[in-house]
């Protein structure tokens, strides 16, 4: 059984940043590309970023290129989104993807783990 439990999250303010993680579990975690995705309070889920199975490609919403950073540790199972220069619309419930293939797409929203709250406020 596919297991994505993230964690992470939390209050900070504008400019500051945090780093997600998914511990991912139940599949070869090596072998499948990963996404984050998220979503704010009344918003539909908007997809943030993904990455290849090896972390060789990446791929970024516009909304956060430059900001946010993606990557992998296939030895830990383990997904991360560095998350900088963070902004108040940045605020929403970020999830981690197991995508189905090596690859990624940004269609993608299943199976994704249960939600870190993000909040950015002053």
């Amino acid at each position: 059984e596919v297991q994505l439990v993230e964690s992470g999250g939390g209050l900070v303010r504008p400019g500051e940043s945090l780093r997600l993680s998914c511990a991912a579990s139940g599949f070869a975690f090596s072998s499948y590309g990963m996404s984050w995705v998220r979503q704010a309070p009344g918003k539909e889920l908007e997809w943030v970023s993904a990455l290849n199975s090896v972390g060789s490609s990446t791929r970024y919403a516009d909304s956060v290129k430059g900001r946010f950073t993606i990557s992998r540790d296939n030895v830990k199972n383990t997904l991360y989104l560095q998350m900088n220069s963070l902004k108040p619309e940045d605020t929403a419930v970020y999830y981690c993807v197991k995508q189905p293939y090596a690859g990624y797409s940004s269609t993608y929203y299943y199976p994704r783990g249960q939600g870190t709250q993000v909040t950015v406020s002053s």
